[in-house]
């Protein structure tokens, strides 16, 4: 067998049989006998079978445990050309109802002719003893089956597509595969998952599709505004669209689309109902505005509000300085006020910044729905918000999706069909309650609250509870902010700091910062620390002493629940460089913990690492004892953080441990979803509180580093905050009140729909 590693080869043999095979994400190890000899071949085997013929590409490598072994790039399913292979392939199980026996009866009586006459005159097929006419028509057509999908993987590779994705667009269009290549290649973009715009103008740049060609200007067109959403807008201005556009599909000078031409597409577009075009220039995809105007319409409907008369005022005061007095506090005027409202309308925001007695107004309501024998609900965007608000409230509080009990099952829904999500609860199946009451709302996305307010049926009051100086969602829109600035629901704005958060200098300093002034950094404070440090080098090795040595056991907390906040993800101090020195440090190598290398990312058994994406259809399960399971489940969701159980190189698969002991097993090919997490971004840490948090300033984008990302890192702390850096870049971020613009429209579809009503 050849030694040499790293050369890429070409071989050519058959798959004699599988050592392993993973169902699920095709991954397998096999023994290929060539001409030569057995090799044994590892990489992804989907949809290859035992006795198929394979041409492939790699690299010989040799594994530390089970040696020399191929590891394979590509490859293609060609047909068996000899009398001997063809027999070979037949045995094999590949066709159904066809042993080895029968195979070498068919082989010996057709011999090198035995393919042509099971495609052309399969009727012969009953010519051999055992083979009725009825099952002679099974072998063609399984026959006729592999064939139509071995070409269409032929075909397709010729155009760079992979495996994997082949399967994906032969399964979704059949034989139509050739002429939407052909014709159309940008119609992948939109119907399947994992081609994007990229991919679909590099196969018609082969196709040789006109640069100009308006399935490409349209795709192009639809793209921009996908990107936009990933930058939290659910449209953009016409000229900001045509120019991104411009950049998009420019392919160098001599190839710029003229901006007319990306007029009549957009137009197009409209009439196809693609796109919505609101005030002349704002410009949709249809399934944002139809879910900002369904957000609208639906808390139209639920926003029923009932005079409150001096009598009646007077009784809810009454109780609810009963439950004050039962409970041992006393609420300000504005939390009472909060309550009132809460009981009194069908739409409620509460917000206001720590200390302000938001979970203290919470627990009120609660008290008050509980003692009238009254339904309440609790939720919260994330794991780690739901846990917070279980632990402040003593009630239990559900993560929205699992509210909503989200499904791995796809939508059928054409407007959250992106979204990827299923919910049972919806119009058909509404939550059942009186009141509920949403935490942390700065975090909450258009996609996620058009969910939830389709669960919800008139009658019941919907408490939503946030902090709107923070941060707004990861995803698109900027849900809080919109209903508060659209004016037309009861918002309580809490502003007192209570006496013992003003015991807190992480309150105080939220508060200066929030306010636009200068934070105390004078370090004379017990849970506010800042250390000047002007180099990157020093600040990684204070980094490493703070999460090793001196705060575990200041906050009694474990090294793994300190957390390091980072303005952004390039650079000395962004996450990615960060998470490499903290992983190296923090969970060093060691004999006794497996490691896996994915692109440039080793993750290692015992890393802590981030779940990067919505996955609905991922499952995860609870073990208790003897690994017997207890609980299962469907869902993990961007930010969730976890720790790393297990390394399986055989099996090609790790297994996360979430909160609520949560296991979930990745196959290797789906490790993009993850990422190592001892420092993540400020944005990723929405809805999080940790025991200390570490925010590392040196500076950068004037944009980027601004007044309420600061606040949102300070404001993640329970316990502790340590800043190290530059104090002017601190202060400079402080005076800062640039934030880059998100261009949503809930807001005008709000006042579009209240104005209507009230018309009426």
């Amino acid at each position: 067998m050849p030694s040499m590693e790293n050369e890429e080869k070409k071989i050519k043999g058959y798959i004699e049989h599988f050592i392993f095979k993973n169902a699920e994400n095709g991954y397998g190890v096999a023994n290929l006998v060539t001409d030569e000899e057995e090799i044994v071949c590892t990489g992804n085997f989907k949809d290859a079978d035992v006795g198929d013929t394979l041409e492939i590409e790699g690299v010989f490598i040799t594994h530390p445990v089970y040696g020399e072994q191929f590891k394979i790039a590509n490859f293609k399913i060609t047909l068996p050309d000899d009398a001997v292979s063809m027999q070979r392939y037949l045995g094999s199980g590949a066709i159904k109802g066809v042993g080895e026996a029968l195979a070498a009866r068919i082989v010996k009586k057709f011999g090198d002719e035995t393919f042509r006459i099971i495609e052309d005159e399969p009727e012969r097929l009953v010519e051999i003893k055992g083979i009725s006419e009825k099952k002679a028509i099974d072998i063609a057509v399984q026959m006729a089956e592999k064939r139509e999908m071995r070409d269409a993987m032929i075909f397709l590779q010729q155009y760079g597509i992979g495996n994997n994705l082949a399967v994906k667009i032969f399964n979704k269009y059949g034989s139509r595969i050739y002429s939407i290549i052909k014709e159309n290649p940008y119609q992948l973009a939109d119907d399947i998952s994992g081609v994007g715009f990229r991919t679909a103008d590099e196969i018609a740049g082969k196709v040789g599709i006109r640069v100009d060609s308006e399935y490409r200007i349209k795709s192009g067109i639809m793209y921009c505004l996908l990107q936009a959403s990933l930058d939290g807008n659910t449209y953009l201005p016409i000229d900001r669209l045509i120019s991104k556009t411009k950049e998009i599909l420019a392919l160098g000078p001599e190839s710029v689309i003229e901006t007319e031409d990306i007029k009549t597409q957009i137009g197009n577009l409209m009439m196809e109902k693609k796109l919505v075009c609101k005030k002349d220039d704002e410009i949709f995809a249809a399934s944002y505005n139809y879910e900002e105007q369904g957000c609208a319409a639906m808390l139209c409907d639920l926003n029923v509000s009932e005079e409150v008369s001096e009598q009646e005022r007077e009784r809810y005061i009454s109780q609810i300085v009963a439950i004050e007095e039962k409970r041992g506090i006393e609420l300000d005027e504005l939390q009472r006020e909060a309550v009132i409202k809460s009981i009194a309308n069908g739409v409620v925001i509460i917000t206001g910044g720590p200390g302000t007695g938001k979970t203290t107004t919470i627990n009120t309501i609660i008290n008050y729905y509980a003692s009238q024998g009254l339904d309440i609900l609790l939720a919260a965007p994330t794991g780690r918000a739901a846990k917070r608000m279980t632990e402040a409230t003593g009630y239990e509080a559900r993560t929205i999706h699992r509210l909503l009990e989200v499904s791995g099952q796809v939508s059928d829904d054409d407007s959250v069909r992106h979204s990827g999500a299923h919910f049972e609860r919806n119009r058909d199946n509404p939550l059942e309650a009186d009141a509920i009451i949403i935490d942390e709302m700065s975090m909450v996305d258009i996609h996620l609250f058009y969910a939830l307010l389709k669960a919800l049926v008139p009658g019941v009051h919907l408490i939503l509870v946030g902090d709107s100086a923070q941060l707004p969602s990861v995803g698109p829109g900027q849900v809080l902010k919109d209903l508060i600035d659209s004016g037309k629901f009861s918002t309580i704005i809490l502003q007192k700091i209570f006496r013992q958060a003003e015991e807190s200098d992480i309150v105080m300093n939220a508060h200066r910062i929030h306010n636009g002034e200068k934070p105390v950094l004078d370090n004379k404070s017990k849970d506010f620390f800042f250390l000047e440090r002007n180099d990157a080098n020093v600040i990684y090795k204070h980094m490493i002493l703070l999460i090793r040595d001196k705060l575990p056991g200041y906050v009694n907390a474990a090294p793994y629940d300190i957390q390091v906040l980072t303005p952004m993800r390039k650079g000395p101090l962004g996450a990615i460089q960060l998470n490499l020195i903290l992983q190296e440090y923090l969970n060093p190598p060691d004999k006794g913990k497996k490691e896996h290398l994915y692109g440039e990312q080793i993750i290692r058994e015992g890393d802590k690492v981030m779940q990067i994406r919505n996955n609905y259809q991922a499952q995860w399960e609870i073990v208790g004892k003897y690994d017997i399971q207890v609980d299962s489940g469907t869902g993990i969701f961007n930010g969730d953080m976890g720790i790393v159980k297990e390394i399986n190189e055989y099996s090609q698969d790790i297994v996360v441990e979430y909160d609520e002991h949560r296991r979930v097993r990745y196959p290797f090919t789906d490790l993009d979803e993850i990422e190592l997490s001892y420092a993540i971004t400020i944005h990723k840490s929405q809805g999080s509180e940790y025991p200390a948090v570490i925010i590392p300033l040196l500076g950068g984008p004037r944009m980027l580093f601004n007044r309420n990302l600061l606040y949102t890192a300070v404001t993640r702390a329970k316990s502790t905050v340590c800043v190290l850096g530059n104090s002017q870049t601190v202060y400079s971020m402080v005076e800062n009140e640039e934030q880059l613009k998100r261009y949503t429209g809930l807001k005008d579809r709000i006042i579009e729909f209240f104005d209507a009503a009230e018309v009426e």
